[in-house]
């Protein structure tokens, strides 16, 4: 039986969990949130994608699904401009992206990803 290895794991939740060939990161938002572009929020939520997969022994060349809330969908442009930026040359995954209320209103981007091992 393939071990279940577990990241960054608190009461509530994991920052990501991989089982097989696969690593799964939970939503994550912006620690210098508070006063921050959606740019400056995107590209330190992208860092802590990158550090996570690292860990969990993969990184963004293997990215399988993305999944993007925004606070305010008007900010997609400028989201995608440090999205496309960071996502490695034919390595775009299957990737969603909506307008939602996040937890908190410092909040204007969370991104989860999946990705193969």
């Amino acid at each position: 039986m393939t071990a279940i290895q577990r990241i960054g794991t608190a009461q509530r939740m994991s920052q990501a969990v991989a089982y097989g060939n696969m690593v799964f990161l939970a939503g994550q938002v912006a620690l210098r949130a508070p006063g921050a572009s959606v740019s400056e929020q995107t590209r330190d939520i992208l860092a802590k994608a990158d550090e996570l997969l690292a860990e969990a022994g993969t990184d963004k060349t293997k990215l399988l699904s993305a999944s993007i809330w925004l606070s305010d969908i008007a900010t997609f442009g400028e989201m995608n401009e440090i999205w496309d930026a960071w996502v490695a040359p034919g390595g775009a995954p299957a990737r969603a992206c909506v307008e939602s209320k996040l937890a908190a209103p410092q909040f204007t981007v969370e991104i989860s990803v999946i990705a193969a091992i």
